[in-house]
């Protein structure tokens, strides 16, 4: 057989952005290539029954690179919002209000918001494939590996500033109950893959702490590839947070389906990386 004439072969890279109600497969523009020409008119022909719009591209190596150049894209950007907000938490500046008023420009600005780090199987990954293909052509991705950097010291980031608020309460970090609110590396999804979460889960407990988590999409922590340690662990009843004696509540995910106030309620302290909760003497943004 030859390829473009007896059998086909053709090639469109995964877009989705899970937990997003707004856009469905359907609605989600679909790039579509195949390794020759018939094969991605082929290819336009199966996903246009399927999709309301696809975006044919010359190659596979084009259809491939698309979705490269938009992941990198996103953890360029939230590698720079990040650092940005250990720079304004220094200087006292709320840069959930630096994002939301930039945001009020019409052009040439996109928000990103920071968090405890990056998860999930695209964006904390997919930027190196390209770093290492770089480099066969002897050409070094300095933004993307001080993205990944950057990104990748987040969790560190959101320990210390943990320690600094139980500080400020006359309590260590070693010995210290603690409870995780949200293990999904994003919100609205049960998906906890690369999550920062565990990394923020494994120094804690690194440093003596007691630790707990609450997500309403995890019941159990299945075991995982870096930390089977915590394989087994179920998540806590919200109805006994209150009760629990918990020091502090760190929110690395935040979840629309949990009211954020309210917990921080029932805990004398909330480190809140997710600006989930509204301003109180209790929350402090990491």
């Amino acid at each position: 057989f030859t390829v473009g004439e007896n059998f086909f072969v053709g090639y469109s890279p995964e877009r989705e952005d899970p937990g997003n109600a707004k856009f469905t497969i359907k609605d989600i523009p679909k790039v579509v290539s195949g390794i020759t020409e018939n094969c991605r008119d082929m290819t336009e022909a199966l996903y246009s029954s399927i999709v309301k719009r696809t975006v044919p591209v010359s190659s596979t190596r084009v259809a491939e690179m698309t979705k490269l150049l938009e992941n990198i894209h996103r953890a360029v950007n939230i590698g720079l919002v990040n650092e940005l907000k250990m720079v304004f938490s220094a200087m006292d500046i709320d840069v959930w209000e630096v994002i939301a008023a930039a945001s009020t420009k019409p052009f040439g600005y996109m928000p990103f918001y920071p968090g405890p780090g990056l998860g999930g199987h695209c964006i904390p990954i997919d930027p190196f494939y390209l770093t290492w293909k770089a480099k066969e052509y002897g050409i070094s991705t300095r933004f993307i590996e001080l993205a990944g950097e950057v990104n990748t010291a987040m969790p560190q980031y959101v320990v210390q500033r943990t320690m600094m608020a139980l500080n400020d309460h006359r309590k260590a970090l070693n010995g210290s109950r603690l409870l995780l609110v949200g293990l999904a590396y994003k919100k609205n999804v049960d998906d906890y893959r690369e999550s920062p979460a565990f990394a923020v889960w494994q120094t804690f407990v690194d440093h003596g702490a007691q630790v707990d988590y609450f997500d309403p999409y995890c019941d159990v922590v299945k075991p995982t590839r870096e930390y089977s340690r915590f394989a087994g662990i179920r998540c806590q009843a919200l109805e006994d947070i209150a009760g629990n004696g918990y020091d502090a509540a760190i929110i690395t995910t935040a979840h629309d389906n949990v009211d954020h106030d309210a917990l921080a309620q029932q805990v004398p302290l909330v480190i809140d990386t997710r600006n989930a909760c509204r301003k109180a003497d209790n929350v402090y943004q990491s």
